[in-house]
């Protein structure tokens, strides 16, 4: 289907709009020592309701709402650019995975990520919630979001943070990333288990769901759903490192020899296909087929950071500006239960890493720094926001808490690790720096890392 002249102008008017904004703010942010998905998403607060629709409603809507396809293709452009964030940070959780690590880190994760979680649901039972519901109406996904929004750590961000800071290479840097690294795969997968409730509780079947005859909101399809969720996150470790290389070696691949940037893409989206035919979420197709690609190498590898580099530069910060663009801190939003939930995360967070580090051994000013380091919620908060709001688990109100949630916390802990190297101290005691992450600070520092 052709466009007409006009509409085609509105929709490069508004994409023009928002890339200009996302990356002129994306860039200050960066100046001012700020995550750049802070000012990209900032540029789309300013061309939305929050402040173009509050002083020119009439040319806000026409930019952004007066073509016919102009909320078609900036919503494609805003999919894609999430697929290909999920693909980057899947082949960053490689890079970072493959390392081995002599800190035992694994007491960090785990009272730092299950407090957090156990906290939220905890507060579910204290505080009514329900004026926060999507249209979807399902209050176990709701609480599932709501758990996740407090126990979430951000590896792009806080990993672009200390690249920055000239500490990535650090024991601090390593111990944070292989925290990050746990918790962000068990939230992924648990995201995905609030989805396929909300899928399966849906009227209609489809995919093998559908195939399999199972009934659409039933024990047996939301244990289907669960079991599919785990199984394709298990896809990695089933299939062994070096899949994606042979795949891309094999003679007979003449995708690969015409374009390794195509095949690429083509297999990215190829398992986010597949992740939605069996009942999960495509973005954790796209998240897994990075993994799978994460030790790519050569030819491959060149292209990879070739995705990245575009990808950074156009759909992802586009997907960043339309996340902003939907937010409305005049009409939907509530400003003395964000900043009660901004505390009460940060305190639940904050405390749990901190015991968590002192359990393991680390000083007070270390367990200090962890904590707040850990508290950086970032890109996966931004995603989960959107996600569950593309659900129907939440409404317009939770959605903007959330962001602005995930975009404060980011900033607090750039600035306090940045006034702590100031003042000339060590971020964590004990154990010298090593550098073992530091052939990992070059793949965590590209493109969409940035975030």
């Amino acid at each position: 289907m052709s466009l007409s002249s006009a509409d085609l102008t509105h929709l490069i008017a508004a994409a023009v709009l928002l890339l200009v904004a996302a990356h002129g703010l994306g860039r200050l942010a960066a100046r001012l020592h700020q995550p750049r998905v802070a000012g990209e998403i900032l540029g789309g607060l300013l061309l939305g309701p929050t402040l173009f629709g509050l002083l020119a409603p009439g040319w806000q809507r026409a930019v952004f709402h007066g073509g016919a396809a102009t909320q078609a293709g900036l919503g494609i452009a805003y999919q894609l650019g999430l697929l290909l964030l999920m693909y980057c940070s899947g082949t960053e959780l490689r890079a970072l995975l493959s390392r081995g690590e002599r800190k035992p880190i694994l007491g960090i994760a785990v009272v730092g990520n299950v407090v957090p979680f156990l906290a939220g649901l905890a507060f579910l039972g204290l505080y009514d919630t329900s004026r926060f519901l999507g249209p979807a109406g399902d209050r176990f996904s709701f609480g599932l979001i709501f758990a996740l929004a407090i126990a979430v750590t951000s590896i792009p961000v806080i990993s672009r943070i200390m690249a920055d800071l000239g500490i990535l290479g650090s024991r601090f840097a390593r111990v944070v990333l292989s925290v990050a690294v746990l918790e962000d795969l068990v939230i992924y997968v648990v995201l995905n288990i609030a989805l396929a409730r909300v899928a399966a509780g849906s009227a209609e079947t489809s995919g093998l769901l559908g195939i399999l005859g199972l009934e659409s909101g039933g024990n047996v399809a939301i244990g289907y759903h669960i079991a599919v969720t785990l199984g394709f996150f298990l896809l990695p470790v089933v299939a062994g490192p070096g899949l994606v290389q042979r795949l891309a070696d094999w003679p007979g691949n003449l995708l690969q020899r015409a374009s390794p940037i195509a095949f690429q893409l083509v297999f990215m989206l190829t398992l986010a296909g597949l992740a939605s035919f069996v009942g999960v979420a495509p973005i954790f197709g796209a998240l897994v087929a990075g993994i799978l690609a994460g030790d790519l190498r050569g030819e491959s590898l060149e292209a990879r950071r070739a995705i990245s580099g575009v990808s950074s530069a156009t759909l992802v910060p586009l997907y960043f500006a339309v996340v902003g663009l939907r937010l409305d801190l005049v009409g939907s939003f509530e400003p003395w239960f964000f900043l009660f939930l901004l505390g009460f995360a940060c305190l639940v967070k904050s405390v749990s890493c901190y015991v968590g580090a002192r359990l393991v051994g680390e000083g007070r000013s270390g367990a200090r720094n962890l904590a707040v380091a850990l508290n950086a919620r970032g890109g996966p908060g931004i995603v989960l926001a959107s996600v569950a709001l593309d659900a129907r688990i939440i409404d317009d109100s939770f959605y903007t808490m959330l962001v602005m949630l995930a975009l404060v916390t980011s900033v607090i802990a750039g600035s306090w690790l940045e006034v702590v190297l100031r003042r000339g101290k060590d971020l964590l005691s004990g154990e010298p720096d090593d550098g073992l992450v530091a052939g990992v600070a070059a793949r965590v520092g590209e493109g969409p890392a940035r975030l």
